[in-house]
């Protein structure tokens, strides 16, 4: 009979043998709005020539068009891969943050579920507000880690909050955090 863990799916390369992926969350699109602006200029520079001159005709206006239209993919491109390979993952024992940068640079963050004490989220500005997307931060024993243009932040945090607590690793049920409130506590009493 064969090995239930050796017959599990791997969803990402350093994925455990015995570790089963819970959630998978993505930067919100509006992360690309750089790379869209400008890809948005290879068409323009591709129609150019003929808005200079013309007289050059139907045909080269459409070939111009044509290769701004391939110019502004390539330089579009790199933007969305970055966006595409930038994915959050949670499993049943950890959070790993993994962010491509254009072709050649991607880091990992590894965390592990014990360590993370909250989560929380923001929404700040007018365009978060419209389109959707804010701030999740969470805080863990080493520090904070901030994780900017997430969609439905609200939505997000939840559900990162209700696989802390399936796992057993509730932030708000911190023994640090209960022996801290029992000192405050007892010091408030001797006053």
């Amino acid at each position: 009979m064969p090995d239930e863990t050796t017959d599990r799916q791997k969803y990402f390369a350093d994925q455990f043998d015995d570790e089963e992926v819970l959630y998978v969350f993505h930067k919100h699109p509006i992360v690309m709005r750089k790379g869209l602006v400008f890809g948005a200029f290879g068409p323009l520079i591709g129609v150019l020539p003929t808005a200079v001159k013309p007289t050059l005709g139907i045909d080269f206006f459409f070939g111009g068009l044509l290769v701004g239209l391939i110019l502004g993919l390539i330089i579009f491109f790199p933007y969305w891969l970055g966006w595409h390979f930038s994915v959050f993952i949670i499993t049943d024992q950890r959070f790993i943050q993994i962010t491509q940068k254009g072709f050649f640079h991607r880091s990992v963050a590894d965390l592990s579920l014990a360590q993370i004490q909250s989560v929380n989220y923001s929404v700040a500005g007018i365009q978060e507000t419209i389109l959707g997307f804010g701030t999740i931060t969470m805080k863990t024993y080493v520090g904070e880690l901030e994780i900017k243009d997430i969609p439905h932040p609200a939505k997000v945090q939840k559900k990162i909050l209700s696989i802390l607590r399936e796992e057993g690793d509730d932030p708000s049920e911190s023994s640090d955090v209960e022996a801290l409130n029992n000192e405050k506590e007892e010091e408030i009493q001797e006053l």
